[in-house]
């Protein structure tokens, strides 16, 4: 009866080494986890709602949705920062994000780093005619980064992209009390060094979190999570207008003959990077085990 008197229920927002961080409206506590969770298989996630009790977490609360790797959970937004150059755009790095994304029912948001330096029209072009936010940051213009300061408000949001893309510098602008470290890019290697070590949520003074997120050079989508090579299609958002047309119920649209898929794309309605994106996702998703997926 005590531990469900002196129970109190918070938001984790840092795991390391076995300790975790839950914030509740009471406070900041550190914790450890039950040993049931461990024996029953359960992973506590940086995001998780949880119940605790004196210094003790007794009970995780249903996630929304949740990403493997980061562990992170119950996350509103997955906001890709992209920039022009230093490194350059990689669409099929984002391309596989935002089918995480997409597959997860997790808003993908778009912010372009670097504007001053290189043109941004063709990632701006082609995100935005599927329907996806695009910002741009400009630091010597506030208003756009008022603009995204206001987007995250209220939400739990998580910040991933290219090392050297600008993560951190952009976190720091929306929000100055978070002093996130940050690094120059590595002219020998073409990429930034990682500031990041693990997933952390930082509060924003205008409510709501975000998390920043070790950057990557490399990507395979099942580090997130596992895509089957049929939900594939389902997570390319401009393809589900067509897929109903198709010839065949199981077509890949990749090369198959009366595919509406690839006759969107012969009229230009779907861009070549996007299909493209998803033909290699398709490949890797064919290579999937069966013991993978469970």
């Amino acid at each position: 009866m005590s531990d469900v008197l002196n129970s109190k229920q918070g938001i984790i927002i840092k795991c390391l080494g076995g300790l975790y961080t839950v914030e509740s409206p009471d406070g900041i506590y550190e914790c450890k986890a039950r040993g049931v969770f461990r024996s029953k298989g359960v992973s506590l996630y940086t995001g998780d709602n949880v119940v605790f009790s004196d210094g003790v977490i007794t009970q995780v609360l249903e996630r929304k949705n949740c990403i493997i790797r980061p562990p992170l959970a119950n996350l509103d937004m997955l906001v890709f920062v992209v920039s022009t150059c230093d490194p350059s755009p990689n669409y099929l790095l984002l391309d596989k994000f935002i089918a995480i994304a997409e597959f997860k029912n997790i808003e993908p948001v778009i912010v372009i780093t670097k504007i001053d330096i290189e043109d941004c029209e063709n990632i701006e072009r082609t995100y935005k005619s599927i329907g996806i936010k695009v910002y741009k940051a400009d630091y010597s213009a506030p208003e756009t980064i008022e603009e995204i300061r206001s987007a995250l408000a209220g939400k739990i949001s998580a910040f991933t992209g290219n090392s050297g893309a600008g993560k951190s510098t952009l976190l720091n602008a929306i929000d100055p009390t978070l002093n996130i470290p940050t690094a120059e890019i590595s002219k020998k290697l073409g990429r930034g060094r990682h500031t990041t070590r693990h997933a952390e949520l930082y509060r924003l003074a205008d409510g709501g979190y975000i998390a920043d997120t070790p950057g990557f050079s490399t990507f395979e989508t099942n580090k997130y999570d596992i895509i089957r090579k049929e939900e594939l299609a389902g997570c390319f958002r401009e393809f589900r207008q067509y897929t109903d047309d198709c010839r065949f119920s199981d077509c890949a649209h990749t090369c198959e003959k009366g595919c509406a898929v690839l006759e969107a794309l012969e009229r230009g309605e779907i861009t070549r990077t996007r299909h493209s994106s998803y033909c290699e996702m398709y490949d890797e998703a064919k290579q999937i085990k069966e013991w993978e997926l469970k």
